[in-house]
């Protein structure tokens, strides 16, 4: 049963070293990012879900690396494996090591997602689950602007806030595609570990400072 989760965004710019002279400019989404995950850590199973080029499981002493963004930092132990997603998530977690961390396909269909969900729910656990709004919120935005940006964003927001798991399971793989909202697969993987159960849910942030949209939100 999924017992709790957190929904952060993995931007590389949340590490104030790599953020320098911008890093005011997160401290609220930060600060709302450790909100979220704070209920998490005394859960008997943590798992991390984010996004990847493709789904695989590596344990909770894993770790990975944020010198491609520019900065010698490595969290985990060992050889750096983790994806961005799922270093950000290893980040906020502070030095806990989790039970596992999941990374599931960007591309994964909405069914494999929600599968896999049922499938780490099948025991008590909680989820830090990690993802990006769309990148097209404005003309600086990464995909550049696209109208439909704003309006899907919206509607991601809503159902974070409101514990919308049935809503985040009808997300389309082909829309979030073409406006390159990463977290699209996370999120329904949250979807099928919270199906058919009720969760108080409050959302934390909502924003996007550089064209793309960024949640934090928490699930109890």
């Amino acid at each position: 049963m999924l017992i709790a989760a957190a929904v952060c965004p993995h931007p590389p710019l949340l590490v104030p070293e790599l953020a320098g002279a911008a890093a005011p400019e997160l401290a609220g989404l930060r600060a709302a990012c450790r909100a979220a995950v704070a209920p998490l850590l005394d859960a008997p199973a943590l798992v991390v879900v984010g996004g990847a080029e493709r789904t695989e499981r590596f344990p909770g002493t894993a770790s990975g690396t944020f010198a491609p963004y520019g900065l010698d930092l490595r969290v985990g132990e060992g050889e750096p494996v983790l994806p961005l997603s799922l270093t950000v998530g290893r980040w906020l977690l502070d030095g806990l090591a989790p039970s596992a961390f999941q990374a599931v396909s960007f591309d994964a269909p909405a069914r494999e997602c929600l599968e896999l969900g049922r499938a780490l729910a099948a025991r008590d656990v909680a989820l830090l689950v990690m993802g990006d709004g769309s990148a097209c919120r404005d003309e600086k935005a990464p995909g550049y602007l696209d109208e439909r940006a704003a309006p899907y964003d919206r509607e991601i927001a809503r159902a974070l806030g409101e514990a919308d798991a049935a809503a985040l399971g009808r997300l389309d793989p082909a829309l979030a595609r073409e406006l390159t909202a990463a977290g699209r697969a996370a999120w329904q993987v949250l979807a099928g570990a919270a199906e058919g159960r009720r969760y108080k849910a409050t959302l934390l942030a909502d924003e996007a400072p550089y064209g793309v949209g960024y949640f934090a939100a928490s699930w109890r």
